[in-house]
């Protein structure tokens, strides 16, 4: 994310949500100032509170443009012909707003269930489009779904346990390229080399096992 001194190309505004973006993700939403948000953005307490009313406002318009953002940038990572080192390459750009999300889905209350539940749905909608063509593919394709959005969030919430064991930060162009190729055999080759515990589970839940 830019700083506000070489931001010429956005608004006041978007200046002023993009700083909130870094100082609630720093600090917590509680702990974050007005002052503090309107001296990273180059701007005064009197014209933060123009622009948005409230910290709470403020807070909504942050949580509205980092999921909705984020989502965006998944679907695109996601086309074909989208180049894997411009996605690492990008994860500085967007450190800011991964912690804070990484606060949003921490912190007990509303916001964080909402957050999750885009998360979900975005993931669910990727999901059932694989089964509509594929319907043998999953057996409960919302079940996978809520899976896949639970892998996908655990460099957020897991990232001082991962950076610990990974020796980097796994939110990093470093860290993330190394999981990445590891992540990916995991989905696409699984680990068991059959399929006895799968045909297993499911005898056991149809009542089928002795």
């Amino acid at each position: 994310m830019r700083s506000a001194s070489d931001a010429g190309d956005l608004t006041m505004r978007a200046r002023i949500r993009d700083a909130a973006v870094e100082i609630f993700a720093e600090s917590g939403f509680d702990r974050a100032t007005v002052r503090a948000i309107a001296a990273r953005a180059g701007a005064s307490p009197a014209l933060v509170l123009h622009h948005f009313g409230s910290k709470a406002a403020l807070r909504r318009a942050c949580d509205e443009h980092v999921v909705s953002s984020l989502l965006a940038d998944r679907t695109a990572a996601a086309e074909p012909g989208t180049g894997m080192a411009a996605v690492f390459a990008k994860l500085q750009d967007d450190r800011p707003r991964l912690d804070y999300l990484a606060r949003l889905l921490a912190e007990p209350g509303d916001l964080g269930a909402k957050t999750f539940d885009a998360l979900l749905a975005h993931t669910r909608a990727f999901i059932r489009d694989i089964a509509e063509k594929d319907p043998s593919r999953f057996s409960d394709p919302d079940a996978t779904a809520l899976l896949l959005t639970a892998y996908g969030l655990a460099p957020l919430v897991l990232q001082s346990h991962l950076a610990r064991n990974l020796g980097a930060d796994p939110l990093s162009p470093e860290g993330a390229g190394r999981l990445a190729v590891p992540g990916l055999e995991l989905l696409t080759h699984g680990v068991y080399p059959d399929d006895s515990l799968l045909t297993a589970a499911k005898a056991a839940l149809a009542g089928g096992e002795e």
